[in-house]
C-alpha cells in the first residue's frame, strides 16, 4: 500500500468509516496539515512535522503518536498509552476532542520547532 486511499478501502466498512471520519476531523481542525503516508499507516505531517498517524487492527482503531498532557480525564473510557489511543467504531473519538489534540500537538510542534521569521537578515 501506498496511499491512505488504499489502505482505507482495504479495511472492513465500520472501520474505513470510522477512519474516514478520523481523517476528516484531523485534517479540520488546524489549516495546513498534510497527509502523508508512513510506516505502513496514514499520517499527517504540521509544518513539515510528524503530527499523527492513524490505523486500524484486527479489535480496534487507533490514534497513534505521543498523547500531549492534560487530557487524562477526556480520554477516559479508551484504551491509552504513551504513543496511542485506541478506539472502536462504535465508540469513536468525538470531534471536539479530536480538535483539542490536533491542536495541542501542533502547539508542542511550533514550540519545538518555531517558525522562522520572514523578515530579511541586516
Amino acid at each position: 500500500m501506498r496511499s491512505t486511499d488504499d489502505y482505507l478501502a482495504a479495511l472492513p466498512a465500520d472501520q474505513r468509516n470510522a477512519l474516514e471520519v478520523l481523517r476528516q476531523r484531523i485534517l479540520a481542525a488546524v489549516p495546513g496539515i498534510e497527509e502523508h503516508f508512513g510506516y505502513g499507516v496514514p499520517a499527517f505531517k504540521y509544518r513539515g512535522h510528524p503530527l499523527v498517524y492513524m490505523g486500524a487492527s484486527k479489535r480496534h482503531c487507533g490514534l497513534y503518536g505521543s498523547v500531549p498532557q492534560g487530557f487524562t480525564d477526556l480520554l477516559k473510557g479508551y484504551a491509552v498509552t504513551k504513543g496511542a489511543i485506541r478506539f472502536t467504531p462504535e465508540k469513536p473519538l468525538a470531534a471536539a476532542l479530536v480538535k483539542a489534540l490536533v491542536k495541542a500537538k501542533c502547539a508542542e510542534i511550533d514550540v519545538r520547532w518555531p517558525a522562522r521569521s520572514s523578515r530579511p537578515r541586516r
